[in-house]
């Protein structure tokens, strides 16, 4: 018998410029992000324009109203669409703390997720090392943990609070964890100096989460990776070969964390080390779902992100996939025409239609390379 899931509110805030359309698109992102975490069951959405209060993201009236729908609706959770300062998602945590209610934003909410699909030791400090810095003022709700780690007032030096003793405890577990992430790339360093020595050409998958990429690894590799269609569902790194029969030459391909809108800078930085096998790589494939209404958004939001890890001029090919979920008329030869200048190619990673054609494109800029 499955346990009964607590009730969670979801919660979005727009500017007057959004859309109705945008409004929607992110409503459904936030619920789509809610199902693949699977631990609560969403009762309640509600979408606002506003202007943001500076204190606690949402106005008081906002928050009365919140209060009012979680009471009616039992719910445990109220998951915020939006990224919020630490501070402001302090404040809101405090108010909602006496109705025994946890306030999320979708940092946190996305950091939930990750934290199920981490299985390397480096993606799990990855995810510590995220969470730490997000926490900001939430610290202030660390007291126990912090006593029970023996970080509390024995600790603490003349005339220190409670405030400081745990942002100290905070700083020394970021050092260590950084410490150790830098081991743990000086390792992946050593390997991509090998297969530089050993000739190999590196190629990686990049794209908005969801867009197929792990299932296209598969079909190009015969690298057994788990292809459940849910978001985020890849996080450690995964390599695999694919053979190039055109210039008789194997080239690496590794798949990656997905990318999303709306992430700070401070997030994809922590995931740094998670993303370097795409940093260092020779080639990018940049995987985008053909039948996804929102591609052309998309796309800009993997190029912003690619920008921000300053390989946005890497050699890249892109690539849309799932073209057999698309309606039968998805306008290939319009996306080819606006999107010329990058040579786009077509495939279904599901049918194996186009597969060739990426290889061949591929084995072009292999022979480029050599």
């Amino acid at each position: 018998m499955n346990p009964v899931k607590p009730n969670a509110l979801l919660f979005d805030l727009t500017d007057s410029h959004t859309t109705p359309l945008d409004r929607a698109f992110r409503m459904e992102e936030l619920a789509s992000l809610v199902e693949t975490l699977g631990s609560v069951s969403v009762v309640g959405k509600i979408s606002r324009r506003a202007k943001i209060d500076l204190k606690t993201f949402v106005t008081s009236n906002t928050i009365t109203e919140l209060l009012v729908e979680a009471k009616e609706k039992e719910v445990k959770t109220i998951i915020f669409g939006n990224v919020m300062k630490p501070r402001q998602i302090y404040e809101l945590s405090e108010i909602f703390r006496p109705a025994k209610i946890e306030v999320w934003d979708k940092i946190d909410l996305i950091l939930k997720i990750f934290s199920l699909h981490a299985q390397s030791s480096e993606a799990k400090l990855q995810i510590e090392l995220a969470k730490i810095r997000h926490m900001g003022p939430r610290i202030f709700g660390m007291g126990d943990e912090l006593s029970r780690q023996g970080g509390g007032a024995r600790g603490r030096g003349i005339g220190e609070t409670n405030t400081e003793v745990m942002k100290r405890h905070l700083r020394r577990e970021e050092l260590s964890i950084v410490e150790k992430l830098k081991k743990a790339e000086d390792t992946k360093a050593l390997q991509r100096e090998r297969r530089k020595r050993d000739n190999f050409l590196t190629v990686a998958l990049v794209g908005y989460t969801n867009a197929g990429k792990s299932f296209l690894m598969n079909r190009l590799s015969k690298k057994g990776v788990n292809v459940k269609d849910a978001l985020f569902e890849t996080l450690d790194t995964r390599i695999g070969k694919i053979y190039l029969p055109m210039v008789q030459k194997e080239v690496l391909v590794s798949d990656t964390i997905g990318f999303i809108a709306d992430l700070p800078p401070h997030l994809i930085s922590a995931f740094r080390s998670t993303l370097s096998e795409s940093v260092h790589a020779d080639i990018l494939l940049h995987i985008v779902d053909v039948s996804d209404p929102r591609r052309t958004e998309k796309i800009k939001v993997v190029d912003e992100i690619l920008s921000t890890l300053g390989i946005a001029e890497k050699p890249q090919i892109l690539i849309f996939n799932k073209t057999d979920k698309a309606k039968k008329r998805f306008g290939k030869t319009v996306l080819a025409k606006e999107y010329k200048l990058r040579t786009p190619l077509f495939c279904s990673a599901q049918t194996g239609e186009g597969l060739e054609e990426i290889k061949a494109g591929l084995a072009k800029m292999a022979e480029a390379s050599m």
